[in-house]
C-alpha cells in the first residue's frame, strides 16, 4: 500500500514538473522571460504554493533542452545564444532540411503529409503574431523533415526544437518577415503539389539562406 503511494506522489510529482517546464517555456519563447533573466527556485515555489523539488526538477529538464544554464553565484539563468551558436543552429537546420528534400526525391511525396502542410499553410496566412506564427512555421517544416522517412533525420531535428523556436520568433518580430515567410512557403507548397522538388528544393535552400544571410 506504502508503495503504491509513493508511485503515485512521484507520478503526480514528474507531471507538476512537465507542467512548470512548459510554463517557462512558454515564457522564454514569448520573450516575457529575457536571456540572463534569473529563474529563482523559492519564488516559483511560492508562486506555485508548492516545494522547491518540482521546480528544481523543471530547471532540470530545460537545462537537458538548452534554454537554462547554472551560473556560479548566479544559479539557474536563461540562457543567451551567442551569434555563433545562433548561426550553427539555423545552419544544422538548413542541412537536415536539405537531407530531407534528398530523401523524399528518393522515395516521393507522401500526399497525407503535404495535405497537413497545406492546412498549416492556411494558419499561417492569417496569423501575424510572432509567437505563434513561429510554432506554425516549426510545424510546417517539421512535416518536410517527417516525410523524409528516416527516424535519424526526425530524431536529430527535434533535438534543435525549443532554441530554434526561441530564434524564429525573434526573426519573425522583425517587420516584413512574415509576409515574406508566407510567401516562400505558399511557392513551396506549389511546388511539391505539381512534383517540382528540384524548385521545391532550390526555394528551400535560398529561403534558409536568407534567415542565415539575417544574423551574419
Amino acid at each position: 500500500m506504502t508503495g503504491g503511494n509513493n508511485v503515485e506522489h512521484s507520478i503526480n510529482k514528474d507531471a507538476l514538473s512537465h507542467q512548470i517546464v512548459d510554463n517557462i517555456t512558454e515564457q522564454i519563447i514569448s520573450g516575457e522571460l529575457k536571456p540572463g533573466d534569473k529563474l529563482v527556485e523559492k519564488n516559483y515555489a511560492d508562486a506555485y504554493g508548492i516545494s522547491r523539488a518540482p521546480i528544481r526538477d523543471a530547471l532540470y529538464i530545460l537545462k537537458l533542452e538548452g534554454l537554462v544554464e547554472k551560473m556560479p553565484r548566479k544559479g539557474a539563468i536563461v540562457r543567451e545564444y551567442t551569434q555563433t551558436e545562433i548561426f550553427d543552429l539555423l545552419e544544422i537546420r538548413n542541412f537536415l532540411e536539405s537531407l530531407a528534400m534528398n530523401r523524399i526525391a528518393t522515395f516521393g511525396i507522401n500526399d497525407h503529409i503535404l495535405k497537413q502542410m497545406n492546412e498549416k499553410l492556411e494558419d499561417m496566412q492569417s496569423e501575424q503574431n510572432p509567437v505563434k506564427y513561429s510554432k506554425l512555421n516549426h510545424l510546417f517544416h517539421q512535416s518536410i523533415i517527417d516525410m523524409s522517412k528516416s527516424q535519424m533525420i526526425q530524431d536529430m531535428y527535434r533535438r534543435l526544437g525549443i532554441p530554434l523556436l526561441m530564434i524564429q520568433t525573434a526573426s519573425f518580430s522583425k517587420e516584413g518577415n512574415i509576409d515574406k515567410s508566407v510567401e516562400e512557403h505558399r511557392l513551396l507548397v506549389s511546388y511539391l503539389y505539381n512534383d517540382k522538388l528540384t524548385n521545391a528544393h532550390q526555394l528551400l535552400e535560398r529561403h534558409n539562406a536568407d534567415v542565415l544571410e539575417g544574423y551574419r
